[in-house]
């Protein structure tokens, strides 16, 4: 699977343009948002330019490409979903090593020597346990469990 594959995935997830409401990270298009981006136009955001975003900001500081290719979509969504160093963090918990936010050797190699189906389904039980404690779930929760929902399918098909 190719990084184009899976940002079309992600970015199936991600809507327009709004505005920010209720939404912590304020302004937001394919998923950039004002507060991580503060000094882009985020309205005037193409798909392009969010797609190199992703790419160069969080493809590369996952190390995405060093993963299996099912890992790397899962944890591509839940970073552009809650931010790279969450994601890294719960990650490393599927892992069962220490969660520091830093995907050094140590994840790594723990990366290699866990299967991908397990990768993927611990990932998205931790990404679960995350969502649940968030004080907004009552309000945004179906949504997030939605996505996560979808993520198996793809975890089911990629492994």
């Amino acid at each position: 699977m190719t990084f184009e594959t899976i940002i079309d995935r992600v970015l199936m997830h991600e809507g327009g343009y709004t505005a920010g409401g209720n939404d912590p990270g304020g302004e937001t298009k394919w998923g950039i948002s004002k507060r991580s981006y503060p000094k882009l136009n985020i309205k005037a955001l193409t798909r392009a330019q969010a797609v190199e975003i992703y790419r160069k900001d969080f493809w590369n500081r996952l190390k995405a490409d060093t993963l299996h290719d099912g890992v790397a979509f899962q944890l591509m969504d839940f970073a552009v979903n809650s931010g790279i160093s969450t994601a890294i963090r719960y990650y490393q918990r599927a892992l069962n090593v220490a969660d520091d936010g830093h995907f050094g050797p140590v994840s790594q190699k723990a990366a290699k020597e866990t299967c991908e189906p397990d990768q993927i389904m611990r990932l998205l039980a931790e990404r679960l346990e995350y969502i649940s404690k968030f004080t907004n779930f009552d309000r945004f929760g179906r949504g997030w469990v939605r996505r996560v929902a979808e993520n198996l399918r793809y975890g089911a098909q990629d492994s």
